[in-house]
This record gives structure tokens, sequence and C-alpha cells, in this order.
């Protein structure tokens, strides 16, 4: 019984392993997200200082004012709405990184609901 308490002991520890996540690494730079948009992939650029971040897609340019809330978390918020919908702020959370961009976790501020998505880093 002990030899199988002391197997199982590592195992523990292994199930709360965390990946190593570089967030600061993507604080800054221009990056590209891709996503379905009427069954067509679509693929939309943004440039992100640590507090501004201007979004191109589809010929039309938006800024959005970034807050972080730590390293890995952060608040975006368009600054110059044209309607109720783009007034609402969006949490993202970065859940992994790598050396080419990370993998996020996004919703509406104050809504349970959540998407993933993937973001790539284009330049410096």
């Amino acid at each position: 019984m002990k030899k199988l308490i002391f197997l199982l002991i590592p195992f523990l520890f292994l199930s709360c392993f965390e990946p190593e996540k570089n967030c600061k690494d993507f604080h800054t730079g221009t990056f590209e997200f891709q996503t379905y948009l009427n069954g067509e992939m679509v693929t939309s650029r943004f440039v992100r200082n640590d507090s501004i971040e201007i979004d191109t897609f589809q010929g039309k340019t938006d800024t959005s004012s970034v807050r972080w809330v730590n390293d890995c978390e952060y608040v975006i918020k368009n600054l110059h709405p044209k309607n109720i919908k783009e007034r609402q702020a969006i949490h993202i959370r970065i859940i992994k990184t790598d050396k080419d961009g990370y993998t996020f976790e996004y919703g509406k501020v104050g809504d349970p609901r959540k998407e993933r998505g993937s973001v790539y880093k284009v330049e410096e």
C-alpha cells in the first residue's frame, strides 16, 4: 500500500503543472487574428502598445483603449463606438503562449460566455 501511495504522489504534482506563460512578450507589437465569418476565413490585424490597440478589419480601422489587469489579462474598450454593442468592453485572458503568439479566452465584461482564439505576432 505504501508503494502505491509513493507512486501516486508524483502524478498529483504533475496534474497541477501549468505551462510557463510569457505574456509580457505580447503586450506590444503587431498581431493577426484569423476567424471564420459567414463560412469564410477572415484576418484582422492590430497594433498594440501598452495602452492603445488599433485594429484594421476589412478596410475599417478602430481604436481601443487597453487596460492591463495583470500580466496575462486585459480589458479593451472601443474609443469611438458607433452603437451600443461597440460600447461593451471585452475582457481577454491569455491562457497559453509560445514563441509566435498566444491562445486567449475572451468575452464581454460581465457576460459568463467565453470564446477562444489565437493571435500570432507578425512584427516587432
